[in-house]
C-alpha cells in the first residue's frame, strides 16, 4: 500500500520507496540486512514526512533541498529494484550495490537530522546535533558497515555497544545492527533463549558451545529480535569479556559513558560494584539487558559482580565452557549451542564457496564429505570454503584427501586447530606473514587499517601504502580477517583509510599467534607479549640478558600494569606495537636502544585519554618513519621537544590535542623537518591548527577529519607549498578556506566533504592549477562558486551531491569536461554479468 502524505511530492516518493523496500526485503536474502536497516530508517522517517510542510516553513528549507531528497528517494526505489536482479555470485555488483544502499540510508538519516533539529539553519543548533552524532560514531569503536556480503562465523570484535533503539541518527552506528548477509540455524536457538530468559523470568542464562560455533552471532541476533527490542528498548548493553578479561571498573566506566552519564574515576572494584548498582537502579524500573560475551572460566567472579537483584534486569552470557554456579535453581539451565544441521551447513558452505547452483562442476559427493568433516563449527566451514572458492576440482579432491587421512569428522577443537594449521600452509608467503601480524593486536578489538598500512609498508618494504591494503583484502577474501568500512561513502577511492578497520575471530588470532611462536623465544621474528599486571612471562628469566632477534615487538598490558618496565635488547626490531588500558602510561626505557625502529603504534583501550610519558626516548631513533597514536593526550611540543629527524608520517586518532596545539610555539620544521604526511582524525578538542605547523616545506598530505570544533585554518596554510592533498572532511564548524590556499600550486586533491558551515570558496581557489579532484559533497551552505574555478584546467573529477552538481552547472556551465561523480547516482547494470 502506498502511504498517503497529503499529495506532497516528497511524501509520494517516500511512499514508493517504502513499498519497494518492504516488497524486496523478504525476497532477497543477499541484501536483507541492509534493506532491514533501510526499512528501520524509513519507519523512523515516516512520522516526520507527514509534517514536512510545517518544517519547511519553520526551517526555511529551500525548495531545492526537498527536491533533492525527493530525487534521491526516487533513485533509491529504482536502486532497490535493481538489487532484486543481482546474481548473488557477482561479487563486484554485490559490493557496489551494498555501498549504494548504505549511502541511501545515510541520506535518509540526514533528512531525519534536519527535521528533528528544528533549526538546522541556525548554525549553533546544527553544530550541536552533528557533534552528538560524530561523538557517538567516535565512541563506538567497533562501528561497522559491511562492504562485503559475508557471513560471520561467530566470535566477537564488538567492544561495548549501547544499543540506542529508536534513535535514528545513532542506530546506524550500532555494531549490533551488523548481522551477516546469510544466517542459518538460529531460529530454534533464538526461540529457546527467549523462552528461558524472558518468558520464564530467570535473571541469567549461559549459552555455551565450542569456539566458532556461533555463540556471539546468536547473542547479537537475540539483541536485535523485535520482541527483545520492544521489551528492553534503549537499555541493551553488549560487553565482550574475552580471555584477557577487563576489570569490573573498566566495564562500569564504559556503561556510564554509553548511558550519557559522567564517567566516574573508580579506585577499586568494590567502588565499581557500588557505582554499577547505582546505575542499574537509575535505569530501573525499565527492563535492562546485559550481554557478557566470550566469558572464560577464570572470569566467573567477574560475572558474579554483575548479578544484582533488580526487577527486569537480565544477563545473557556466552562461553565456550560450562560455568559453575550459573545454573538451576537460581538461574536458567545453560543452553548448549550445537553445530549446524546437515542442511544448514551445506547452505552456508555453498554460499561461502560461491558454488553458483547445484549444477556446479564440483561433484556433490566431494562437497558433502568436506562439509561433514568441517561441520564442527560455522567458522571452520567459512575458512575452508573461502580457500576452495573458485578452485579447480583437483584442489577440492586434494582437500578431501587431507580430510580422509584423519577422522571422518572433526570431533574436537584440537583437531580443528590442527587442520586449520595445515590450511595456512597453502597460503602465499606474503599472506601468511600478514596473517601472523594480526596477532599483534588485542583479541576482540578492531584493528586500524592505518596501523596495518604503516606496519606492512615499512616491514615488507612495499612501494606504496595501497599494496598493504591489497594484502588485507587477500586475507579478507580468504575469510582470515574481515575488512569493515565505517565511512558513509564506502566506495570512495581517495586512498584514505582512517575509517577502515579489520576484525578477526579470536580462534584465528590464536592460530596466528601459534604460528608465530614455533621458533625459540630469542629467535622469533615476532615477539608478542600479553602481560597481566607487572608479571613477566615464564621464559623471561632465562632470556633477560640476551638480545632478541624479533623484527616486530607487540606488548599488550591490562588495567593493573604500573608502567614499571623491564629491560630488553632488540637491536633488529623495526615495528613496536604498544596496547594498554591505563590512564597513565610511559614508553619503555629500552625503546631508546631500538636503533632500527621504523614504526611506533601506541593504542589506548581505556575509557579515558591517557597521559603518555617518555616521548623524549624517541629522539635517538634516526630510522623512525611512522607514528600512530590513539586516545592519547598529546603533550605540548614546546614542553617536551623531541626532534625526529626522519619521521615521515604521524597519525593522531581520537587524541586530546587542544592544549598542546594552542600552546605550541615551536615550528613543525624544527622538530619534524622531514614530515610528509599528517593525519588528525576524530580529535574533538582541536580548535585551530597552529600557524607554526604551516612552515613545513616537506608536507605533502594534510588530513583533518571529523574535528567538530575546528573553525578556521591559519592563513599560513599557503606556506605549505608542496602540499598535494588537503582533506578537511566533516569539520562541521569550519567557516571557510583562507585566501592563501591559492599558493598551493602543487595541490591535486581538495576534500571539504560534509563541511556544512562553509558558505563560499575564496576567489584564489582558481589558482590551484594542478588540482585534479575536488570533493564538495554535502556542503549545503555553499550558495555559489567563484568564477575563478573555470581556470582549473587540470580539474578532472568533481565529487558532490545533487545540490553540488546543480551549483556547479549553474555557476560554470561551460566546464563540461569535468567528470561529476554523485555520491548517490543511478547506474545501468544491464550490461553486467548476472543481470537480465
Amino acid at each position: 500500500m502506498v502511504l498517503d502524505f497529503g499529495g506532497a511530492a516528497l511524501g509520494a516518493a517516500f511512499g514508493v520507496l517504502f513499498d519497494v523496500v518492504i516488497e524486496i526485503k523478504n525476497k532477497n536474502l543477499m541484501f536483507k540486512p541492509i534493506l532491514k536497516k533501510l526499512k528501520s530508517t524509513l519507519e523512523s522517517l515516516k512520522p516526520l514526512i507527514t509534517v514536512i510542510e510545517k518544517y519547511n516553513k519553520k526551517l526555511d528549507l529551500p525548495e531545492g533541498e526537498t527536491t533533492d531528497f525527493k530525487l534521491k528517494m526516487e533513485k533509491g526505489a529504482e536502486l532497490v529494484r535493481k538489487c532484486s536482479k543481482v546474481n548473488r555470485f557477482n561479487i563486484f555488483i554485490k559490493f557496489y550495490l551494498a555501498g549504494k544502499l548504505t549511502e541511501l540510508d545515510d541520506t535518509l538519516k540526514r533528512l531525519i537530522e534536519i527535521l528533528e533539529a528544528q533549526g538546522v539553519r541556525d548554525v549553533k543548533e546544527n553544530l550541536t546535533l552533528t557533534r552528538e552524532i560524530y561523538l557517538d560514531v567516535k565512541e563506538n569503536l567497533t562501528l561497522t558497515r559491511e562492504i562485503h556480503s559475508k557471513v560471520d562465523g561467530g566470535g566477537s570484535n564488538n567492544g561495548l555497544v549501547h544499543n540506542q533503539i529508536n534513535v535514528p541518527a545513532i542506530s546506524s552506528c550500532d555494531v549490533l545492527d551488523q548481522l551477516p548477509s546469510l544466517t542459518v540455524g538460529l531460529e530454534k536457538p533464538l526461540k529457546e533463549l527467549k523462552m528461558r530468559l524472558l518468558n520464564n523470568g530467570a535473571p541469567l542464562l549461559v549459552v555455551n558451545g565450542r569456539g566458532g560455533v556461533g555463540k556471539t552471532l546468536l547473542a547479537r541476533r537475540f539483541c536485535l529480535d523485535d520482541e527483545v527490542k520492544e521489551k528492553f528498548k534503549s537499555n541493551i548493553f553488549f560487553v565482550v569479556v574475552s580471555k584477557t578479561q577487563p576489570t569490573v571498573s573498566s566495564i562500569v566506566q564504559r556503561l556510564h559513558k554509553h548511558t550519557g552519564n559522567e564517567v566516574p574515576d573508580l579506585p577499586d572494584e568494590a567502588v565499581a560494584v557500588r557505582y554499577l548498582k547505582q546505575l542499574l537502579n537509575k535505569l530501573s524500573p525499565s527492563p535492562i539487558l546485559l550481554v557478557l560475551d566470550d566469558v572464560w572460566p577464570g572470569s566467573v567472579s567477574l560475572v558474579r559482580n554483575f548479578v544484582v537483584q533488580i526487577p527486569e534486569y537480565k544477563i545473557l552470557v556466552t562461553s565456550r565452557s560450562q560455568l559453575p554456579g550459573f545454573g538451576p535453581p537460581d538461574f536458567a539451565p545453560p543452553y548448549h549451542l550445537e553445530p549446524l544441521n546437515d542442511g544448514d551447513a551445506m547452505t552456508l558452505f555453498r554460499f561461502w564457496a560461491c558454488l553458483e547452483d547445484w549444477s556446479s562442476h564440483i561433484p556433490y559427493d566431494i562437497v558433502k564429505k568436506i562439509v561433514d568433516h568441517y561441520n564442527v563449527s560455522p567458522l571452520a566451514l567459512k575458512i575452508v570454503a573461502g580457500s576452495l572458492s573458485g578452485q579447480p576440482t583437483e584442489i577440492w579432491r586434494r582437500r578431501l584427501k587431507e580430510c580422509s587421512n584423519g577422522s571422518p569428522t572433526l570431533s574436537s577443537e584440537t583437531e580443528l586447530d590442527t587442520h586449520l594449521q595445515s590450511y595456512l600452509d597453502d597460503l602465499k608467503i606474503s599472506e601468511k606473514e600478514c596473517f601472523m601480524d594480526l596477532g599483534s593486536f588485542p583479541e576482540d578489538q578492531r584493528i586500524s587499517v592505518v596501523s596495518l598500512i604503516d606496519m606492512w609498508t615499512e616491514f615488507y618494504e612495499l612501494e606504496e601504502d595501497g599494496d598493504a591494503v591489497i594484502n588485507l583484502i587477500d586475507l579478507d577474501l580468504r575469510n582470515l580477517a574481515n575488512l569493515v568500512v565505517t565511512r558513509k561513502d564506502v566506495n570512495a577511492d581517495d586512498d584514505y583509510y582512517s575509517e577502515h578497520f579489520a576484525t578477526q575471530h579470536d580462534l584465528l588470532r590464536d592460530l596466528a599467534i601459534h604460528q608465530s611462536i614455533q621458533d625459540p623465544v630469542g629467535q622469533r621474528k615476532r615477539l608478542i607479549m600479553n602481560l597481566r599486571g607487572d608479571n613477566l612471562p615464564k621464559w623471561w628469566k632465562e632470556h633477560e640478558q640476551q638480545p632478541f632477534k624479533a623484527h616486530l615487538l607487540s606488548i599488550s598490558t591490562d588495567e593493573t600494569f604500573s608502567s614499571k618496565w623491564f629491560d630488553m635488547q632488540l637491536p633488529e626490531a623495526k615495528i613496536l606495537v604498544l596496547n594498554f588500558r591505563t590512564k597513565d602510561y610511559a614508553l619503555p626505557k629500552f625503546v631508546e636502544n631500538m636503533g632500527q625502529l621504523k614504526v611506533l603504534i601506541v593504542t589506548n583501550y581505556s575509557s579515558f585519554h591517557a597521559e603518555v610519558g617518555n616521548f623524549q626516548l624517541l629522539g635517538s631513533l634516526n630510522n623512525m618513519k611512522r607514528i600512530r597514536l590513539e586516545r592519547i593526550s598529546i603533550p605540548t611540543p614546546s614542553k617536551t621537544p623531541v626532534k625526529l629527524e626522519n619521521l615521515q608520517k604521524i597519525s593522531l586518532f581520537m587524541c586530546s590535542i587542544g592544549d598542546a596545539f594552542s600552546n605550541c610555539s615551536i615550528k613543525l620544521s624544527e622538530f619534524l623537518p622531514n614530515l610528509k604526511e599528517m593525519n588528525i582524525d576524530f580529535c574533538d578538542d582541536l580548535v585551530k591548527l597552529p600557524v607554526e605547523f604551516c612552515d613545513s616545506n616537506c608536507m605533502k598530505k594534510l588530513s583533518i577529519t571529523y574535528c567538530p570544533k575546528l573553525s578556521e585554518l591559519p592563513d599560513g596554510i599557503g606556506d605549505m607549498v608542496n602540499l598535494e592533498v588537503l582533506r578537511l572532511r566533516s569539520c562541521i564548524r569550519l567557516q571557510g578556506l583562507p585566501g592563501s590556499i591559492g599558493n598551493l600550486s602543487n595541490l591535486t586533491f581538495l576534500d571539504i566533504c560534509d563541511c556544512v558551515s562553509i558558505e563560499n570558496l575564496p576567489d584564489r581557489v582558481g589558482e590551484l592549477h594542478n588540482l585534479r579532484k575536488l570533493n564538495m559533497t554535502n556542503c549545503s551552505k555553499l550558495q555559489d562558486l567563484p568564477e575563478s574555478l573555470k581556470e582549473l584546467e587540470q580539474l578532472k573529477v568533481l565529487i558532490c551531491d545533487d545540490n553540488g552538481k546543480q551549483l556547479w552547472e549553474s555557476s560554470l556551465p561551460h566546464r563540461n569536461d569535468v567528470d561529476i561523480r554523485l555520491t548517490i547516482k543511478d547506474i545501468n547494470l544491464n550490461w553486467m554479468p548476472g543481470f537480465g
